[in-house]
């Protein structure tokens, strides 16, 4: 086998992430029956695909086609399946899904694991469809010098655009939406940020939409490259039949050469800017860039089980590190002596004190810092410790710092498992022992899930 080849195969087995070992089929007797790894694929199915990588005996390939479904693919999908990189797993059906991310995120953390712990096994989201309240979607174009498009992009393309009318994991809201921009911008002959030549006016589309209030934000990124009159865009949203309710509408302008959405300065054209959701009893004001679950009933699910796995809180004094807009910190709030939350995003800061005020929540600090530098600043100390940190885990350095203080319990929520098993070699080290696992799956159609790990301190002393 070497790069560029074109073989076929049947998926035995996917791990995660999305790894899927395909046994190659193939008429040379070296080649027959090795395993390659073809992401994008799910197990059961023949796959055509092409060699990209290879690293001795290693090898990685991208996915060319389908050539027969698996026996597990009886789900209806979106028109845009397969073509769009946003889901995986739609074609499964939804019991499949929790059963294949259960078997690969309990296989890592049995192998990361000192000894026997109690695993819960995985719950599924309230709805696994519609679910997403917020979408960035992007301007291109289908295919090279193509008609505007604007949607996400294409599976294993950096640069093309599926306009994505029909998405499934969104409410129809936000496709209305999309389509009034897509259509509006196209019959004025707007041209998008060609990626290449840094030319061109839009970028993105963001909207958010909250699943208990019906509320909408809609923002459009551009460049200052050119000047337009947005009244007519603003005014096409405005006369839509939604079943939600626009609450502001937004216009940021971004010149970073990132492909990312940046807030170089936002002008309000219409409304507020912010919407306003429910969680738990609890309301939360959530601005264009703020980090909110995407998942509001399935954030409610999660909270719910790190609230449960944490116990009592009565008058003890709890960190919530890696804390974003304080959600968590605010549902632990009500009966703790005191909840301090750390995140590094100031913006997120801000937002959770907006939350805890509107809440009428006075037992709560927020810290905008990098929780390695925070540790040493904060002259509380815990009783207990909530840790949701960014996908790549904790900085060794700031971990060492969370362990010194020996609270008896230790909630670490994960959204990449990998990450996850790596910090908990640490922390079994240095005397904390996995007591409670639980799967949460906030992604449905996804490879992504979240998991709640309760950690009990068994070392002989505390600091």
């Amino acid at each position: 086998m070497k790069k560029g080849d074109v073989l076929t195969g049947k998926v035995e087995y996917v791990s995660f992430p999305n790894k899927a070992y395909v046994r190659v089929d193939s008429d040379n007797p070296e080649d027959n029956g090795r395993m390659v790894v073809v992401k994008n694929s799910i197990p059961g199915q023949t796959v055509e695909f092409m060699i990209n990588k290879k690293r001795g005996d290693k090898c990685e390939a991208r996915l060319l086609q389908v050539l027969s479904k698996s026996p597990q693919e009886t789900a209806d999908v979106c028109p845009h399946f397969g073509r769009c990189g946003g889901c995986t797993y739609q074609s499964l059906d939804y019991s499949a899904q929790l059963e294949l991310k259960e078997n690969q995120v309990k296989e890592i953390l049995d192998n990361a694991i000192n000894g026997e712990y109690q695993f819960e096994g995985i719950i599924g989201s309230p709805v696994n469809k519609h679910y997403r309240n917020k979408m960035e979607f992007s301007f291109g174009d289908e295919v090279k010098d193509g008609e505007l498009a604007l949607g996400l992009h294409k599976r294993n393309s950096t640069y093309d655009i599926v306009t994505v009318d029909g998405c499934r994991i969104i409410h129809d809201d936000f496709c209305k939406i999309l389509m009034c921009t897509l259509e509006y911008f196209k019959e004025r002959n707007v041209r998008y940020l060609h990626k290449l030549t840094h030319e061109g006016y839009l970028r993105h589309l963001l909207v958010r939409r909250t699943s208990k209030t019906g509320q909408i934000l809609v923002d459009l990124v551009t460049t200052t490259q050119e000047t337009h009159d947005l009244n007519g865009w603003k005014e096409a949203l405005l006369n839509l039949s939604l079943e939600g309710e626009i609450a502001g509408i937004l216009h940021t302008n971004n010149d970073s050469l990132a492909d990312a959405v940046v807030n170089d300065s936002t002008e309000l054209l219409y409304g507020r800017a912010y919407i306003e959701e429910e969680l738990l009893g609890l309301k939360f004001k959530i601005s264009p860039f703020s980090f909110f679950q995407t998942n509001s009933l399935g954030a409610e699910v999660l909270y719910s089980k790190a609230r449960e796995y944490m116990g009592t809180t009565k008058d003890k004094v709890v960190f919530d590190l890696y804390s974003g807009t304080g959600t968590i910190a605010q549902i632990l709030a009500p009966v703790a002596k005191k909840v301090v939350g750390v995140e590094i995003v100031k913006e997120a800061v801000e937002a959770a004190k907006e939350n805890a005020t509107l809440n009428g929540l006075t037992n709560c600090e927020f810290i905008a810092d990098d929780v390695l530098k925070a540790l040493d600043n904060i002259e509380d100390t815990p009783d207990l410790i909530m840790l949701d940190p960014p996908r790549d885990g904790i900085n060794p350095k700031a971990l060492s710092k969370i362990i010194d203080y020996g609270v008896d319990n230790i909630v670490y929520i994960s959204c990449k498992p990998t990450s996850l098993a790596r910090d908990l070699q640490m922390l079994q080290e240095r005397g904390y022992k996995v007591d409670k696992a639980c799967l949460i799956d906030m992604f449905p159609n996804t490879y992504h899930v979240e998991s709640v790990i309760l950690m009990q301190y068994c070392g002989k002393e505390k600091k």
